[in-house]
């Protein structure tokens, strides 16, 4: 999976950079072959943003995070994009059958 790491409006050090390609590894591991993740960071008045971006089987997938900090911001936005593929994996799941309604042996 190829990941990016962007900062717009602003800069971040070489550990929360690492940090980010982790969080990448770690939703792309429960994600349905995952293709890309994109980290961006962005600052947006007095809060800092962090939004990943996930391309996957089934399309994109946006988590988006805002904290005090950037670090903050990424776990948030970890968690939220985590809850989305999960459920999104059980809907998958639960549409599935093993023999037609109806169908009687």
């Amino acid at each position: 999976m190829q990941i990016n790491v962007t900062a717009r409006h602003c800069e971040i050090d070489g550990a929360l950079d690492e940090r980010a390609r982790e969080v990448a590894e770690r939703v792309g591991g429960i994600a349905l072959r995952p293709m890309e993740c994109t980290v961006l960071f962005d600052v947006d008045g007095p809060s800092q943003v962090a939004e990943l971006r996930l391309r996957d089987a089934r399309g994109e997938t946006i988590g988006r995070g805002e904290a005090e900090n950037h670090r903050t911001a990424l776990d948030r936005a970890e968690e939220r994009m985590r809850r989305q593929l999960q459920a999104a994996s059980s809907r998958a799941r639960s549409g599935r059958r093993t023999e037609p309604e109806g169908a009687e042996g």
